[in-house]
């Protein structure tokens, strides 16, 4: 923040001189114009001296001479308050990453991000060199799922780990969780990070977001990568209601997390018993930290009900996807299955709804491929990005 010391004689030369709000010290910057006389900024003070000033007092001659120090004095102001506050913004929405376990190095490349997109601020941690790469993670997870991967891949692209609307550190507004909106909640973060065209990666409810990113947005996606549901939800790909047990163990969370009032007041307070069955159930060798850390951030007050969003917006998501599955997905496709999980139903259901499909089941992990199998899930993207990342 800048503030003007003006001389004890406005008609005399001047100095500025900026302090940080609050803290009495300062540093003389810029256009020394004075004899170091220095007094606190008074605006009302120079305002008044203006309108005693008479035409005997300052001859006109001479007016515009002895004027043009302060002009340019608050001009100067004008324009390093301008950076000032700039500067302000960029530190309010930047900061180190705070998350368990992260590799020694990764605030190094990384800072943590909140960006505003329109009605909601977006968290997104974001590092790296090269063209970039959209992370969008799944239920019930946050940007962290990527942890693992993250380092290697900033070294050939510039990463975006974003949390979904309502979820991790992003806003949470009580609407907006279908997927038409969630996609553009993306594509207005990627615009606001100065990038026209990427490539995505999208994992479970991160899945049917980027499918409906690449099929609405198909000119801003490169190509993308959806890793770990049979495809996007749809009324004619739907699983039945009554499926072996093993099957209704992994799906049931799907009907109840739809139960408007009933599922939050059910799981409130048993946050750690529900959250971590679906971690187990779903394939488990997710680390007890990664646990716990999800578990703290979906037990905060107000983070359960907007966690569930996704899953209460279906019905307009469905519909959406209904009016996609006509227009196949024109950019390259990688699908993902888990070995222990989906397998290769993943790219067995896009094989109908894009042109080019290329499919890779990662050997023996279950539905939390990048944080059960970092190494082969690694593998697998540098592959199928390496086209993207040589231009």
């Amino acid at each position: 923040m800048a503030a003007l010391y003006p001389l004890n004689d406005p008609t005399q030369r001047a100095r500025l001189r900026f302090v940080s709000p609050g803290s009495g010290q300062g540093t003389d910057q810029g256009c020394d114009w004075g004899d170091g006389s220095v007094q606190a900024v008074n605006w009302s003070h120079i305002a008044r001296r203006v309108r005693q000033a008479t035409w005997r007092e300052i001859p006109v001659s001479s007016f515009f001479a002895r004027w043009a120090p302060v002009r340019r004095a608050v001009a100067v102001v004008l324009v390093l308050f301008a950076a000032s506050v700039l500067v302000d913004a960029a530190h309010a929405s930047t900061k180190r990453v705070t998350a368990p376990h992260l590799r020694a190095g990764f605030n190094d490349t990384f800072t943590s991000r909140l960006v505003d997109v329109g009605d909601v601020r977006l968290h997104a941690v974001v590092g790296g060199d090269g063209p970039p790469l959209l992370l969008v993670h799944g239920w019930p997870e946050t940007w962290y799922a990527w942890r693992h991967l993250m380092p290697a891949l900033a070294k050939d692209f510039t990463v975006i780990a974003v949390d979904q609307r309502g979820i991790g550190q992003s806003d949470k507004p009580a609407r907006g969780y279908d997927t038409r909106t969630l996609a553009n909640d993306l594509v207005a973060l990627m615009d606001k990070l100065g990038h026209k065209r990427f490539a995505v990666v999208g994992h479970d409810t991160g899945f049917a977001i980027s499918y409906a990113l690449a099929a609405d947005h198909p000119d801003r996606v490169d190509r993308v990568a959806l890793a770990e549901i049979p495809g996007p939800p749809l009324a004619s790909h739907s699983p039945p209601l009554f499926v072996p047990e093993a099957v209704n163990n992994r799906l049931w969370h799907l009907a109840f997390n739809r139960v408007d009032k009933l599922a939050e007041q059910l799981i409130t307070g048993n946050e750690d018993a529900f959250f971590r069955y679906e971690f187990e159930i779903q394939g488990g060798n997710v680390p007890e930290y990664a646990l716990k850390y999800y578990v703290r951030l979906l037990s905060k007050p107000g983070a359960l009900r907007p966690g569930l969003g996704w899953y209460r917006a279906l019905d307009a998501t469905i519909a959406q996807n209904e009016q996609r599955k006509s227009r196949p997905l024109p950019m390259p496709v990688l699908a993902i299955g888990g070995e222990r999980s989906y397998g290769a139903d993943v790219g067995k259901a896009m094989m109908a709804l894009a042109t080019n499909v290329q499919s890779v089941v990662i050997p023996g992990a279950g539905h939390w491929v990048a944080e059960e199998a970092p190494q082969a899930t690694l593998a697998a993207l540098t592959a199928f990005l390496a086209p993207y990342r040589a231009g």
